[in-house]
């Protein structure tokens, strides 16, 4: 019995051990954002490039994905959603810079650009009140267990969210810092 159960141990462990995990990373971003994804608003005059953006490993089951920027620290008391794209389809696993803007036609055939807490739908860069200490912006990628979130681009991003964390099998995220 003994031996037994320390094999089924070792396959257990084993199976750990090979697994992949569902991994965001982008060529864009390194620890801060650089002005080209700055926000062009409040402010700021940065270029307002959404950042390339890939994941890798989804968990199987998965019929869409979402990705969305946040920032926790914001000024307003519940943070500000910077970036809401959502149905984006299970075959694709990256989002080119520039995918953001609407009207570029660059993101993915069927996806939904949601709305911002600007009031507008696509990428809305980073821009914190001057002398704040650095925010930490969360981007997330969703695997969804829905081919369609079942929203337009015309609903909040918080009714968004929760749609999203109705829906998720699994989900990966980058931290990127910004100050002015």
């Amino acid at each position: 019995m003994k031996t037994f159960i320390s094999f089924a141990l070792v396959i257990s462990l084993g199976s750990i051990v090979n697994a992949q995990t569902f991994t965001l990373k982008s060529a864009d971003l390194g620890g801060q954002f650089s002005n080209q994804f700055v926000a062009n608003t409040f402010g700021c005059s940065g270029g307002n490039k959404s950042p390339q953006l890939e994941w890798q490993n989804a968990p199987a089951g998965t019929q869409s994905f979402a990705v969305t920027m946040y920032d926790p620290q914001a000024p307003t008391g519940s943070g500000w959603w910077h970036w809401v794209i959502f149905d984006i389809p299970a075959n694709v696993h990256e989002l080119k810079q520039g995918a953001g803007n609407p009207s570029a036609g660059i993101a993915p055939a069927g996806s939904v650009q949601g709305l911002t807490d600007a009031l507008i739908p696509g990428y809305s860069g980073p821009c914190p009140p001057e002398n704040d200490a650095a925010h930490s912006y969360v981007i997330t990628v969703y695997a969804l267990k829905s081919a369609k979130l079942g929203v337009d681009n015309k609903v909040s991003a918080a009714l968004t969210g929760f749609m999203l964390n109705q829906n998720v099998i699994a989900k990966a995220s980058l931290i990127v810092y910004y100050k002015r």
